[in-house]
């Protein structure tokens, strides 16, 4: 397991420096000026001398290799730059909303997780039945629906027809500090939308797994030996047929950063995706190549935990030969 954890750590750095010098490149040749971002407001009545003094001082001028390279040396010894834009330190602004993105991000994915294993289930017991015809047309809708439309839905009913769950936001309105009260109350709407936005995934997954399973020979003899029909599913043919599903964590990681994203934005919950896009339209250098590295970190490490986790439950694969 070590062996393979450190192998994959030493072939992700290439990646990474390729994925951080693309940052830099495509922010050099992005039509937003970074200066006047930084300025703001105060930009439009300041004179050349003014602007020309701000973009010496940011280090716009300078070739966008000059940069990724400066910034890739300082990140290496723990200095991840300053942001122009969020007007602190890189790994500050990080710190500050990492922790509500991991939060999001984590209880939406163990309730997609979870609630996608029981409907699979459920749909495979009885292939062709109403259940399952119901959970495959439900999941393939689903599937289809972009996750910025099923939040704004949500609000739309949870919130503003409701009035059950609050529309957005980390505390309630004017309240002075942060309560693990209101912060659950904000968390449910848009934990929910995100985890519905992964749902069909695991939903199709489990359903084809377990359905396999349940036509398999070891699984017959067990019906066979006269099991009851819990102990044939749960104990054989939910064990198997689980097995795919434990590929699809790593690569449903890229999905759930950007549905997180958006589901952020629409609940202004305060994660990264404000920044994100902040640091993208002001090109904040730092910023964005800090961010970029830490979802393509995300990726890797989904990646890396999806084939532990199959070497660990499937005695056929040896974590050797991975």
């Amino acid at each position: 397991m070590a062996r393979l954890a450190g192998r994959r750590a030493l072939s992700a750095v290439p990646v990474l420096l390729v994925v951080t010098f693309a940052v830099f490149a495509i922010a050099a040749a992005s039509p937003f000026d970074p200066v006047k971002a930084y300025a703001g407001t105060a930009a439009l009545g300041a004179d050349q001398e003014t602007l020309d003094r701000l973009r010496d001082n940011l280090g716009v001028e300078r070739p966008f290799a000059a940069r990724w390279w400066h910034w890739l040396t300082s990140a290496l010894t723990g200095d991840l730059g300053h942001s122009s834009v969020m007007r602190q330190p890189v790994a500050q602004v990080i710190g500050e909303r990492l922790v509500w993105s991991a939060l999001l991000c984590a209880v939406a994915f163990a309730v997609a997780v979870l609630v996608g294993t029981v409907l699979g289930v459920l749909a495979a017991r009885r292939p062709g039945s109403l259940a399952d015809r119901t959970v495959t047309s439900l999941a393939y809708t689903l599937e289809a629906a972009p996750v910025f439309w099923i939040a704004l839905l949500a609000v739309w009913l949870f919130a503003l027809q409701w009035d059950v769950l609050p529309a957005g936001g980390l505390t309630d309105t004017a309240s002075d500090q942060v309560t693990p009260g209101q912060v659950l109350s904000h968390l449910l709407l848009p934990a929910g939308v995100l985890a519905v936005s992964q749902l069909p995934w695991f939903t199709l997954y489990v359903r084809q797994g377990v359905g396999d399973a349940l036509a398999e020979d070891p699984v017959r003899g067990a019906r066979a030996r006269g099991l009851s029909e819990r102990t044939v599913l749960l104990g054989h043919a939910l064990r198997s047929g689980l097995l795919p599903v434990l590929t699809l964590i790593g690569s449903r990681v890229p999905e759930l950063i950007t549905g997180a994203l958006l589901v952020e934005s629409v609940f202004s919950w305060p994660g990264i995706a404000a920044a994100t896009v902040e640091a993208a339209t002001a090109a904040d250098f730092p910023l964005l190549a800090a961010l970029t590295t830490l979802a393509t970190a995300a990726v890797l490490a989904g990646n890396l935990f999806a084939d532990l986790l199959y070497g660990l439950f499937d005695p056929r694969v040896k974590l050797s030969d991975m």
